[in-house]
């Protein structure tokens, strides 16, 4: 996209567009494993606090790395194995701002609806899977921290509020992209680039804001500026 912007002719070549869907699609299967493997450290860490260097051991979270990756290889060589036999004979030209799956699929001389949908649930059996086991695992973790005492509450709320709001970012749009047939065009465009730049770009922000320490600093920060303007006023 970035490309794009700096020149004139927005071309792609075919292979450039297939490692766009792959890598995509890699890395959102990644974080989807890796925000559910953060939910298990988190019920671990809140539920499970005194056998939590037990159960969170290395070749524990080795495992789940590992897991991570190749959920998100498999997802993607999935989409790219069947996208690259489509046959590809008419217009070239994608409205949006990278090849997204479903617009390069339009583009195939052929009744892409019921490929469409074998995709999607391809996508839905990731996603859906996914969102489903970080509900069970939030739940049973408010469930836990609503019969503590409210120190404890107070905290673990405050550990799971930056990963729900990511979860709650990611999920969004990606659920509406890749499976529902929305077919809005403008949509599409929007949400493609709220979880693909809006969302990585947020995600630094709120998980640093819920650091005691970088709030102290950032009030700091804030105050110094305010007296520094009210001395230039005087």
């Amino acid at each position: 996209m970035i490309g794009d912007f700096l020149r004139e002719n927005k071309t792609i070549s075919f292979g450039g567009s297939m490692a766009q869907i792959f890598f995509s699609h890699f890395i959102a299967g990644l974080e989807m494993v890796l925000l559910v493997a953060m939910a298990y450290n988190r019920y671990v860490a809140i539920c499970k606090p005194l056998h939590y260097f037990t159960i969170m051991s290395l070749q524990k979270c080795i495992g789940l790395i590992v897991t991570g990756w190749t959920v998100g290889f498999v997802h993607a060589i999935s989409q790219i194995f069947v996208i690259v036999q489509l046959p590809f004979c008419g217009p070239r030209k994608i409205d949006s701002f990278f090849c997204d799956r479903p617009l390069v699929i339009n583009l195939a001389c052929m009744d892409s609806y019921e490929l469409k949908i074998l995709m999607n649930i391809d996508c839905g059996i990731v996603a859906i899977t996914c969102f489903i086991l970080l509900l069970t695992s939030y739940t049973y973790i408010l469930a836990i921290v609503h019969q503590s005492s409210k120190t404890g509450a107070s905290k673990a709320l405050s550990t799971c509020t930056a990963h729900i709001t990511v979860v709650v970012l990611f999920f969004g749009p990606c659920i509406f992209i890749y499976v529902w047939l929305l077919n809005i065009s403008w949509m599409d465009k929007f949400l493609a680039v709220f979880y693909s730049v809006i969302t990585p770009l947020l995600n630094p922000a709120i998980y640093t804001l819920r650091n005691t320490e970088m709030k102290i600093s950032i009030t700091r920060f804030m105050s110094h500026m305010w007296i520094s303007r009210k001395m230039r006023d005087a």
